[in-house]
């Protein structure tokens, strides 16, 4: 049976892809093989991988809504946009886990020009600028030219010292990550040149996806319990990881959200942090 992607390719129905997906939900095999059960007598020719993952959603959300939060994980990731700057505060946070000194939006005097630098990390005296690319569209990828762009700007950076931390800084190397893909092009200028790239799967090990998984450093816009304007309203208040409602009531209440409404909610984030 053919389905047609995201990007308009057609392409033969996977059911053992299907199958991976849904269990990386954390939901048991059991579960897994009754949704896939349920997806294949709907399934017909020539429907939409966007349909199909609907289907599996709202399948996972009856059984759990933490399960259906974490098979939710790249569209959350989505969701930080449309223009990026709430997935630079996700990245920042995410280095910041692992033990980083991380501030974001700095701008800096280059040797030739000022610099608008997303993300700046700290580790080990180690200072290290990251740039986000952000793509709203599924299928869009980062070309060669955005490192490119990105390794002068760098090279104008690491010319000078800086007061970031303190006073006497100097940026030694340069990550770019994007919540999508880099194109092979991309990949191998970034390795000629030194950069550090991490994307949705890349690189193998630690990329953006298995560093959220390992971590639980879920973004706030994947809980199933939350609208999209009480989402929008959380991260307003800098509330970007689910672990941050965790154990607190405050900022939930803020946002007008009953006892009962934030029962569940850090119902589900609690369940959705401890998955293992």
């Amino acid at each position: 049976m053919k389905i047609v992607k995201h990007s308009g390719a057609i392409v033969d129905f996977n059911r053992s892809k299907l199958k991976q997906s849904l269990l990386k939900s954390g939901a048991t095999s059991a579960i897994v093989d009754d949704v896939l059960h349920l997806i294949e007598k709907e399934v017909y020719e020539g429907i939409s991988t966007k349909r199909i993952y609907k289907m599996a959603f709202g399948l996972l959300k009856k059984v759990s809504n933490s399960h259906a939060a974490r098979y939710n994980l790249r569209e959350a990731i989505r969701l930080l946009g449309p223009a990026g700057f709430f997935f630079e505060k996700f990245i920042a946070r995410l280095f910041a886990t692992e033990h980083y000194e991380a501030k974001v939006n700095v701008i800096l005097r280059g040797k030739c020009v000022s610099h608008e630098i997303d993300v700046v990390v700290k580790k080990s005296d180690v200072i290290t600028m990251v740039e986000c690319k952000f793509h709203v569209g599924r299928e869009a990828a980062t070309d060669v030219k955005v490192p490119m762009y990105i390794l002068s700007r760098f090279n104008d950076l690491k010319e000078k010292k800086h007061e970031i931390f303190s006073r006497n800084d100097t940026i030694s190397k340069c990550w770019i990550v994007t919540n999508n893909r880099f194109t092979s092009d991309a990949i191998d200028f970034a390795k000629c040149s030194g950069l550090n790239l991490m994307c949705w799967d890349y690189p193998a090990i630690n990329n953006l996806k298995t560093k959220i998984d390992n971590g639980q450093l879920y973004p706030i816009t994947c809980l199933t319990t939350l609208t999209l304007f009480e989402k929008e309203k959380l991260l307003i208040l800098d509330i970007i990881l689910v672990r941050e409602i965790v154990n607190n009531r405050t900022d939930l209440e803020k946002i007008g959200l009953s006892s009962t409404r934030i029962k569940n909610v850090i119902k589900e984030a609690s369940e959705l942090c401890g998955f293992i």
